[in-house]
């Protein structure tokens, strides 16, 4: 008798044998199929658990290094504005404008809408920084409590909304427009009324940017001088940077000696030049931390109603070596013409470099002409480097003497004054002598009487001068004659010629008396 299993397999035998035969292939492929789908879902499991370790690892790495860059900003901000630090501004390239810190990048700065920036070194700043814009900024910048905070819409009523009847200069940090405020307050007022001021913009798209306006409001917010313009206030609102001064009536130096404004009378130039000098001797020796201005020019000494001069626009101004420091190594920033050579080539900035630029701004109210005049013959492009040779030759020196005072100077300050630029001008730094010294040294030519004996030493001088010039184009050289009496005679000249009377053309400001 057989057992049932074996009798059940042996029923079973023809079905399995068929099976082996026909479905083997089949049950093949169902197999891998199986085995296919399994890895299919377990690497994609393992990919979706991956990217949700990743971006978890990510969330927390953004919010450390956000973490990290707000506190980072907030430092920065509380450092500049409450213990002004040693501003590391760009300064731009040396000649680029900054003096220094020896990353040179070239540029040239012909005038306030190019860039602070001298050749060989980098660009200015400007807009590559952001302009911070949230409420927390605004509380943690610290100020001098004397400063005025205004609302935007307070200065656009004042300035009458921007509007170009109020403009009264643009630069490459922005426009400058007129405005009205109360006397004691921030409100604007009916113009002409209350105190009037003079508003900077800041220009997001401008050669000057964000850090710039704070070393302004940093450095002017803390120093008072009767010959540093005053900062009245400031706003900052949302993303708009203005700065409110007192209102200069005359304007820029560099208006009176180069545009067709009235000539400006010797003594009222030397009266400039101690003001300015003595701005600057404050800034290096008596103010309570030393301060490199590093853009000292004629654009930026402004007058007053009395022709006081006072220094403006400390957007590129450092804070001095201490201690056993000789210098600062900074980007090179300033304007091409007056920064100082060893500056340009090194980055190194000390006071005197603000003491070779302004010899040459002595030199340009001496001679009437600008730092860089590519306009001029060929030798005579660079103010210094043409009247170097004759600042130590009394009688070459007069024929470099500014035409449109005709002669109306006094002599022996005009040597006194040439001598004093060509030490500032002195090619070793250490040989320049220092502001304060400057100051003395200015005063005395104040009280110098001999200005009625220089007419005809002028006159003589333009005779050398006029002799020495090409011919005309009609073959005939030019020639000036001296009547018995020692005056030129007066011949029939257009204007507009390039030393026409300044009077024939701009008479909106009354002469100045000197």
């Amino acid at each position: 008798m057989q057992f049932p299993i074996a009798s059940l397999l042996h029923h079973l035998h023809p079905f399995w044998t068929d099976f082996q035969n026909c479905d083997v292939l089949l049950l093949v492929l169902l197999i891998v199929t199986v085995i296919t789908v399994v890895i299919i879902i377990w690497v994609a499991e393992s990919s979706i658990i991956g990217r949700s370790l990743d971006v978890g690892k990510s969330k927390v790495k953004m919010q450390k290094a956000g973490a990290e860059k707000e506190i980072g900003c907030c430092v920065k901000f509380c450092f500049i504005g409450s213990c002004i630090p040693s501003r590391s501004k760009v300064d731009t390239s040396i000649s680029g404008t900054s003096a220094n810190s020896v990353e040179k990048t070239p540029a040239y700065e012909k005038n306030k809408k190019e860039t602070n920036a001298l050749p060989g070194s980098s660009t200015t700043t400007s807009n590559a920084e952001s302009i911070p814009s949230t409420p927390k900024f605004s509380e943690e910048l610290k100020v001098s409590s004397r400063l005025r905070k205004f609302t935007f819409n307070e200065l656009k009523l004042a300035t009458r909304n921007f509007r170009p009847e109020s403009l009264l200069g643009e630069g490459g940090f922005g426009c400058v427009f007129k405005g009205w405020i109360e006397e004691n307050g921030t409100a604007p007022v009916k113009p002409g009324t209350g105190l009037t001021v003079a508003v900077k913009t800041l220009n997001h798209d401008g050669l000057q940017g964000h850090k710039e306006w704070l070393a302004e409001l940093d450095i002017l917010g803390d120093l008072v001088h009767p010959n540093l313009v005053k900062l009245v206030g400031f706003c900052i609102e949302d993303d708009q940077r203005l700065l409110v001064y007192e209102c200069m009536p005359r304007g820029s130096l560099e208006n009176h000696l180069f545009r067709r404004s009235l000539p400006l009378p010797w003594s009222i130039r030397m009266k400039i030049a101690l003001g300015a000098a003595k701005g600057l001797s404050f800034l290096h020796e008596e103010a309570q931390r030393p301060v490199i201005y590093r853009d000292f020019k004629t654009s930026n000494i402004l007058l007053d109603a009395e022709y006081n001069a006072k220094l403006s626009d400390f957007g590129l101004a450092k804070d001095g070596p201490e201690g056993e420091k000789t210098h600062i190594s900074t980007r090179v920033m300033g304007t091409y013409g007056y920064a100082a050579p060893e500056y340009v080539m090194t980055g190194h900035l000390t006071s005197k470099s603000d003491v070779y630029s302004f010899g040459v701004v002595l030199l340009e109210m001496l001679t009437g002409r600008r730092s860089i005049d590519k306009n001029r013959p060929n030798g005579e492009h660079n103010l210094v480097e043409w009247a170097r040779p004759v600042l130590g030759d009394r009688r070459m020196l007069l024929r470099i003497i500014d035409p449109r005072l005709e002669g109306h100077f006094s002599v022996k300050g005009a040597q006194k004054a040439a001598q004093l630029a060509a030490q500032c001008l002195c090619r070793d730094p250490k040989s320049r002598p220092m502001m304060s010294d400057v100051v003395h040294a200015l005063k005395h030519l104040q009280n110098l009487k001999d200005m009625a004996i220089s007419t005809f030493h002028f006159q003589v001088a333009r005779v050398d001068r006029t002799m020495s010039m090409p011919t005309s184009k009609n073959g005939m050289q030019a020639q000036l004659t001296i009547s018995r009496k020692g005056q030129p005679a007066r011949s029939l000249s257009s204007p507009k010629g390039p030393h026409g009377s300044p009077y024939h053309h701009y008479i909106k400001s009354p002469k100045p008396n000197g």
